[in-house]
C-alpha cells in the first residue's frame, strides 16, 4: 500500500450506497486517501434521497455521476468494498478486500435512507482507522 491508500466502493448501480461511501470518505479522510467507486451496471443518474440524505450531514455529493466499474481501476486500488454486486466484481489476489452488507436505498424515501447513511459512516470510519494504523 502507497503512502496514500486507494478504496474502491462497488455496488451494483453505483447510485446509493457506494456513492454515500465515497462521500462519507472523501469528507473524513481528506487529502489521506484516494477515493473511488464504480457499479457493475451503473444507474444514469446518483439516487436523489441518496443525495438529500448526505447533504443533511454537510456532504455534497451532487457533482458525482455512477460509473462503470473498469478493471484496471479495481487492479489499481489497495482496498475494494463491495455493497452487493456479487459475481460481477473482479477478484484480484493480494487486494484487501471487504463486503459490507448494507440495505439497497434504491427506491426507498429519506426516511429508510438515513439509517443507511449513519451506518455507512460508521464502517468508513472504522477503515479510516485500519488504513491509518497500516499506513
Amino acid at each position: 500500500m502507497s503512502d496514500k491508500p486507494s478504496v474502491l466502493f462497488v455496488c451494483v448501480h453505483n447510485a446509493g450506497r457506494s456513492q454515500m461511501a465515497a462521500g462519507w470518505l472523501r469528507h473524513l479522510g481528506g487529502d489521506t486517501v484516494e477515493v473511488r467507486s464504480a457499479g457493475s451496471a451503473p444507474a444514469e443518474t446518483v439516487n436523489p434521497a441518496a443525495v438529500q440524505a448526505m447533504l443533511e450531514v454537510g456532504i455534497d455529493i451532487t457533482d458525482q455521476t455512477p460509473k462503470l466499474l473498469e478493471y484496471a481501476t479495481a487492479e489499481s486500488s489497495d482496498v475494494i468494498v463491495t455493497m452487493g454486486c456479487g459475481d460481477a466484481c473482479p477478484i484480484f489476489p493480494g487486494k484487501r478486500y471487504e463486503d459490507w452488507k448494507l440495505e439497497d436505498p434504491a427506491g426507498k424515501g429519506i426516511e429508510a435512507v438515513r439509517p443507511i447513511r449513519d451506518e455507512i459512516r460508521s464502517r468508513v470510519e472504522q477503515l479510516l482507522t485500519e488504513l491509518r494504523r497500516t499506513a
